[in-house]
C-alpha cells in the first residue's frame, strides 16, 4: 500500500484532477467548496491494477497555507506535481518541488492540467518550462502527462504512470514499531473519537491498547478503517481512521502521534544533517529560531550549528535543534525547518534523543556520521559501547532497527567477538567487546592496586569499587558477577 501527495500552486486544479481520478472529491470543507480554493488537507482513493487501493493526500497550494502542506507530504510515497497549462510555473510550484526534494521523496509523476484551455503550442512551451525548473530534482526524469478533467484527454495516461511508478519502489517499511501522525480528530455520533493519519513502520490492530504523545492518554483501538472500509489490521503505507474509546477528541491534535504503549517517547532535541536551500537570501545563523516540521507536526525551536558559526545557501551541516517542548521523532526522519514564510532548508534526523554538545568537535562529528552512514553492526556498537552493559530493548530505541534485523546482527557479532553478551537475572545484557574488556581490566587493576596497598583487607568494597569504576550499582552487579561465574574474583560480604 502507498500514499501519493499532490503538489502545485493555488488553483492549479489539484483537487479537481483528484476527483477526476478517484470520483471523490478531497475538499472537504465548505469553505473550500464556496471559495474553489482547497485550504486543509482533502483525501481520497485510487484504484489500480498492481496496488489495489493507494491512499491520495490532496494539499493546499496557496503559500498561506504552507503549514497545511507540509503536514500532508511529511509521510507520503510518491509525489503528483499539477501544473496549469495556461499559468505554467508559478512560485508555490517552486517551493512545493524544493520541500519534496528535501524530503527525500524519490519518485513523482507531473501532470500539465486544464489543457483544454490552451493551444497545444502552449501545453509544449508549459513542459519545457517544467522540464527546466525540475532539472537536478527527484522529478528530473518524471514523465509529464498533458490532462483535462473537463475532457478526460490524459487521465488514463496518468493512471499508468502512477501505477508504473509504484511498481518500482520498495514498500513501505515495517520495523515493527507503528506509528500515526495524526492530522484530524473528530467526534462521530454512535462511533465517539475518531483519528485520522497516515501509517508507518508497522501494523495496528483492533483491540490493541495505545497512547497518543504527547498528552500519555491511554486508549483502545475500537475500530479501523481504510478506503472507507472496515478492516481488523491496518498496514504500513495506507491513511487510516481509527476510532478510539474512552478518549474525547477535545484531548487529541493535529501533530500528536499515535502509538502503540511504551515504544516513543517525546524529545526536546535533534541532531540533523542539515541542507540548506541554495535561493534563501540570508545565511542561517547559530542559535537562530526556526519552526520546525516533521510529520503533522511542527514546532518552534532553536537551531544550533554544531560544525560551523554560520550555513551559507547550498551547504550541508551538522546542526541540533532545542525544542521548547516535547517533539516526537525517531531516527530516518526527514523534518523541514522555516522560518518569517520561508522555507530555509531541510534534513535527516540522525539522533533523535539528542544530548548537549561541544560544537566544533571532531569527535561528535565522527559519531553523527556515523550515525547516518553506519550499518546495522555500526549501530550497534555504538549503542553498547558504554560503561553500563545494556538489554535489547535500549538497542533497539537507539538504533530504530527492528528487533528482527537487531538480533540477527547480534548472532554474528557474538560469533565474531564484537560484541559480549552477558547473562544476569534471566535477563540478556550486551556490550561492546572492547568497551567490556576494558571495564574488566580497570577491574583487575583497581583490585590489584588496593590488594597491593593493604595487603591485609578482606577486599575493596564494591560500593567504592563502583565509584572508581563509574559504574551504575546494577551494571556492577552484572559485571562483577560475570567475572566471579569465570573464578578471576572472589565476593563476600560485599567485599571484592
Amino acid at each position: 500500500m502507498y500514499i501519493i501527495g499532490t503538489a502545485g500552486h493555488v488553483d492549479h486544479g489539484k483537487s479537481s484532477l483528484v476527483k477526476a481520478l478517484t470520483g471523490i472529491d478531497p475538499d472537504r470543507l465548505q469553505e473550500e467548496k464556496d471559495r474553489e480554493l482547497t485550504i486543509d488537507l482533502g483525501y481520497a482513493w485510487l484504484d489500480l491494477p498492481d496496488h489495489k487501493s493507494v491512499s491520495i493526500v490532496d494539499v493546499p497550494g496557496h503559500e498561506k497555507f504552507i503549514n497545511n502542506m507540509l503536514a500532508g507530504v511529511g509521510s507520503i510515497d510518491m509525489a503528483l506535481l499539477v501544473i496549469a497549462a495556461d499559468e505554467s510555473v508559478m512560485p508555490q510550484t517552486r517551493e512545493h518541488i524544493a520541500i519534496l526534494d528535501l524530503l527525500k521523496i524519490k519518485v513523482g509523476a507531473i501532470a500539465v492540467t486544464k489543457i483544454d484551455l490552451v493551444e497545444n503550442d502552449m501545453v509544449d512551451l508549459v513542459k519545457e518550462d517544467t522540464k527546466e525548473t525540475v532539472r537536478g530534482t527527484f522529478l528530473e526524469n518524471a514523465l509529464i502527462i498533458p490532462v483535462s478533467t473537463k475532457t478526460g484527454d490524459g487521465l488514463n495516461d496518468l493512471k499508468a504512470v502512477i501505477n508504473e511508478n509504484l511498481s518500482n519502489i520498495r514498500n513501505p517499511r515495517d520495523i515493527e514499531k507503528p506509528r500515526l501522525s495524526i492530522d484530524r480528530a473528530f467526534s462521530m455520533d454512535g462511533f465517539g473519537t475518531v483519528v485520522t493519519g497516515n501509517l508507518r513502520d508497522g501494523t495496528l490492530l483492533v483491540g490493541q491498547q495505545i497512547e497518543i504523545i504527547n498528552s500519555g492518554r491511554r486508549s483502545r483501538i475500537r475500530g479501523l478503517q481504510t478506503h472507507g472500509s472496515k478492516v481488523t489490521k491496518a498496514i504500513p503505507g495506507t491513511r487510516v481512521a481509527v476510532n478510539l474509546s474512552g478518549i474525547s477528541a477535545n484531548d487529541i491534535a493535529r501533530g500528536d502521534v499515535l502509538a502503540p504503549v511504551g515504544i516513543l517517547s517525546p524529545t526536546n532535541a535533534l541532531d540533523i544533517h542539515l541542507k540548506v536551500l541554495e535561493d534563501i537570501p540570508n545565511n542561517l545563523k547559530h542559535n537562530m529560531f526556526v519552526t520546525v516540521h516533521l510529520g503533522t507536526a511542527q514546532q518552534v525551536g532553536k537551531l544550533r550549528l554544531l560544525d560551523c558559526n554560520i550555513a551559507e545557501p547550498g551547504e550541508q551541516v551538522w546542526a541540533q535543534i532545542k525544542l521548547k517542548s516535547g517533539f516526537i521523532a525517531i531516527k530516518n526522519d526527514y523534518c523541514i525547518i522555516r522560518s518569517n514564510q520561508l522555507t530555509l532548508g531541510g534534513g535527516i534526523v540522525v539522533e533523535p534523543h539528542a544530548k548537549r554538545h561541544k560544537r566544533n568537535h571532531a569527535g561528535t562529528i565522527a559519531d553523527l556520521n556515523l550515525k547516518r552512514i553506519g550499518s546495522a553492526e555500526d549501530l550497534i556498537i555504538l549503542s553498547t559501547d558504554r560503561p553500563n552493559p545494556v538489554r535489547i530493548e535500549s538497542i533497539i530505541r537507539e538504533t530504530h532497527l527492528s528487533e528482527t534485523e537487531i538480533k540477527k546482527s547480534l548472532a554474528d557479532m557474538i560469533k565474531s567477538e564484537t560484541i559480549v553478551r552477558i547473562t544476569f537475572s534471566q535477563n540478556f545484557y550486551y556490550q561492546a567487546f572492547e568497551k567490556w574488556e576494558e571495564g574488566v581490566k580497570k577491574i583487575e587493576n583497581e583490585l590489584s592496586e588496593y590488594h597491593k596497598i593493604f595487603p591485609g583487607k578482606a577486599g575493596l568494597s564494591k560500593n567504592e569499587l563502583n565509584k572508581n569504576l563509574n559504574l551504575s550499582p546494577k551494571a556492577a552487579d552484572i559485571v562483577l558477577s560475570t567475572i566471579e561465574k569465570s573464578g578471576e574474583i572472589i565476593i563476600e560480604n560485599g567485599y571484592v
